[in-house]
């Protein structure tokens, strides 16, 4: 039985991954920054090894970075030069299919209405240029006919013990601080890293599945406020929510971008702008029920931080 080659293993997304595969004995190639553990290094694979994995499934990346302090040019080296290389290396091997982990930040970094995938790419950071170009270099090369490639764009992934903004207010909840962002509306789409198991599973079993770009998201939206009060919920408190100005929480943020503070402009932007994405193609080819719908995923993660 030929084997699952998956890059960025070490990654939440990567460990999830693997911890999916083996569970279902599923043979894997783990490839990370350094070897160990069974794991091989980036500088060990070759053609060879991909012709020893029937799928390619590549997640290693540079995260995007909300304090703004990474170098750029560590974004085009990891997210675009590695991502090309790796590809590369699928074409001219035996495997059969490429499942490459991009974002919607390729397409967007604000999104008005709802995203899908007719939308212009106008990405505005590094993260999103270097994911961007990586996409557009994939999609400039010809596919062989046995081959099928797929770019999924996911949207805020979040899980059991994934330390992200949904733990930081977890956190910030569970201590009774009030949140003052109560008089910021929004809707956004989350996507939990069950569902993202499960549709990676099925574009490796289902081959009528046409390659191409595909958005990642759960059903349904929820405002940062709803989240609030999930995370009250699960821990029997009541939402102390406050409508505090916009115009004095976003000079709060302004400080923050200078000295450390726990809120600052792009934290503040990533907490309360509405970022809608729509999951309808993706959903239209599986053809089947999503495993958590938004409000499922989100608890299940916040009931997680409990331990």
């Amino acid at each position: 039985m030929k084997q699952i080659l998956v890059t960025g293993a070490t990654g939440f997304v990567g460990k999830n991954l693997t911890s999916f595969f083996k569970e279902n004995k599923q043979r894997i190639i783990e490839v990370s920054r350094s070897k160990g553990d069974g794991r091989v290094s980036y500088n060990e694979i070759n053609v060879n090894i991909f012709n020893k994995s029937n799928v390619i499934i590549h997640l290693a990346g540079k995260a995007h970075d909300l304090k703004n302090i990474s170098n750029k040019d560590e974004y085009y080296e990891v997210n675009t030069e590695l991502t090309k290389q790796i590809f590369d290396s699928f074409l001219i091997s035996d495997s059969s299919v490429f499942i490459m982990l991009s974002s919607v930040k390729a397409v967007a970094d604000n999104v008005l209405g709802i995203l899908n995938e007719h939308c212009e790419p106008n990405p505005k950071t590094h993260y999103g240029k270097s994911k961007f170009l990586a996409e557009r270099y994939v999609l400039s090369k010809k596919i062989p006919q046995n081959k099928r490639v797929y770019i999924l764009r996911p949207c805020m992934i979040h899980g059991p013990n994934n330390k992200g903004n949904l733990n930081l207010l977890y956190n910030l909840v569970s201590k009774g601080i009030p949140w003052i962002l109560g008089a910021f509306k929004n809707k956004r789409s989350y996507c939990s890293i069950d569902n993202l198991l499960f549709i990676i599973n099925e574009l490796i079993k289902n081959n009528t599945i046409p390659s191409g770009v595909y958005n990642v998201a759960d059903d349904g939206y929820l405002s940062t406020n709803e989240i609030i009060s999930l995370i009250s919920n699960s821990n029997n408190q009541k939402p102390f929510i406050i409508n505090l100005s916009p115009f004095i929480v976003k000079f709060i943020a302004k400080i923050g971008d200078i000295i450390p503070l726990p809120l600052n402009s792009e934290r503040l932007k990533k907490l309360t702008e509405s970022y809608m994405v729509s999951n309808e193609k993706i959903k239209k080819h599986i053809a089947k029920q999503l495993p958590l719908t938004s409000k499922q995923g989100i608890i299940k993660t916040l009931e997680s931080f409990k331990n």
